[in-house]
């Protein structure tokens, strides 16, 4: 079988029965039929009123190859090469089609990948999950009609793409990222410095609860020396004639 497809089969098989002295299976073979169903045009059974196709003017078959059946009954049509050959075009990858039963959840799905994949473009986006540049748009600004009941939800587990799709498209974006540029001026230091720098010692309980600069033992009141002591009993005298007086 060649990779070239007889058109119009059916047709041909009409005519081959009509104008040709060929079996019932090399006309089958040649037109990829099955033997019974070609019986059955020849018995008008099948496919009445089928205008028959003539394969010779269509360029598909020759009148030496008829005669070589004819000549042979156990002799396999072969189809005359194409006289013009077109070149295969490469077909471009368009949007990915989504089920209807999930396209509902592709809102959710790219508001994931905005989320927890910022590097991806939308392009990149699309080709995940098929949907558009404005819908994108939308979600990333919050201007979306279901913006509120939007939830992120992974792509993957939602069946709009699988793991190593994703994973392409997330190493695509990292690699085509610009590098970072450095930071000038000085910087925080990482936990593992900042735990075990050698200076830092281990401080006992007493060290812990103390402050810096204050002594275990309380320190006794200042005592007052401007304190005069007939001033004292003075006043309490008079306070005391007030009373006998009442």
């Amino acid at each position: 079988m060649t990779a070239q497809q007889l058109l119009m089969p059916k047709a041909t098989a009409v005519w081959l029965v009509e104008n040709t002295a060929l079996t019932f299976k090399q006309i089958a073979d040649f037109c990829q039929l099955h033997e019974l169903e070609v019986q059955a045009i020849a018995d008008d059974e099948a496919d009445r009123g089928m205008k028959g196709l003539n394969p010779i003017t269509s360029g598909q078959l020759s009148q030496e190859e008829i005669d070589k059946g004819q000549a042979d009954l156990a002799y396999k049509l072969k189809l005359a090469p194409p006289k013009v050959v077109l070149p295969q075009t490469k077909s471009k990858r368009g949007p990915r089609y989504t089920p209807v039963s999930r396209r509902q959840d592709r809102p959710n799905a790219i508001m994931w990948l905005v989320r927890n994949h910022p590097e991806l473009k939308d392009a990149q986006i699309i080709r995940l999950v098929g949907t558009t540049k404005h819908t994108i748009g939308q979600i990333r600004e919050r201007t979306h009609w279901n913006a509120a009941n939007l939830q992120p939800l992974d792509p993957v587990s939602l069946g709009l793409c699988s793991q190593l799709e994703l994973d392409m498209e997330v190493r695509k974006a990292a690699k085509d990222a610009p590098a970072h540029a450095p930071i000038d001026g000085p910087t925080l230091l990482s936990a593992d410095e900042t735990t075990t720098a050698p200076n830092l010692q281990p401080r006992d309980a007493k060290s812990v609860f103390d402050t810096p600069g204050s002594d275990s033992e309380p320190k006794p009141a200042p005592e007052d020396d401007d304190i005069d002591a007939d001033a004292v009993f003075a006043k309490l005298k008079g306070l005391k004639l007030d009373g006998d007086e009442n």
